[in-house]
């Protein structure tokens, strides 16, 4: 007996390819929720199936889908990144100030970009899961997510 179950394939005719681009202004480090933007996109462009792209256009800020019920999740992984890149540290780039340098480890350590299924105009996340953006520096930004969808319109 199999230990896998894959459902049927669903095929899918390509006549959509969207783009958009998101700024997002960030309150200094932490986690902001993108997920009900991506939704009002994919609703926007009339996505039915397809992918769901995102892409940060920054080098101290990444991306990251996560647990959106328990908070001291996102508490918990800042402390995380904060011990594997700490601002006290000295870093030759410092240019931009102390929390420079450890905000580009932090990127490079996440995700710059995401790929996210699509089925009837919404994103296959599981139930406990949330795009986010991660801000990386200790002061306000503006960040922009370019957010793409590729796959089957409705319209």
């Amino acid at each position: 007996m199999s230990q896998f179950r894959r459902a049927r394939a669903r095929v899918t005719a390509l006549d959509i390819c969207a783009q958009a681009r998101l700024e997002v202004e960030t309150r200094g480090e932490g986690f902001t929720d993108l997920t009900r933007e991506a939704r009002a996109f994919l609703a926007e462009v009339g996505a039915r199936d397809g992918m769901l792209h995102l892409f940060c256009r920054h080098t101290s800020a990444s991306l990251t889908i996560q647990e959106n019920a328990d908070p001291d999740v996102r508490v918990d992984l800042l402390t995380a990144l904060r011990r594997l890149a700490p601002a006290d540290h000295s870093w030759v780039h410092d240019l931009e100030g102390p929390d420079d340098m450890p905000a580009h480890i932090r990127t490079a350590l996440t995700a710059s970009d995401l790929s996210i299924p699509v089925a009837d105009g919404a994103p296959l996340l599981g139930t406990w899961q949330a795009i986010y953006l991660i801000e990386h520096r200790s002061r306000p930004h503006v960040r922009e997510v370019v957010l793409s969808f590729c796959g089957e319109s409705g319209r």
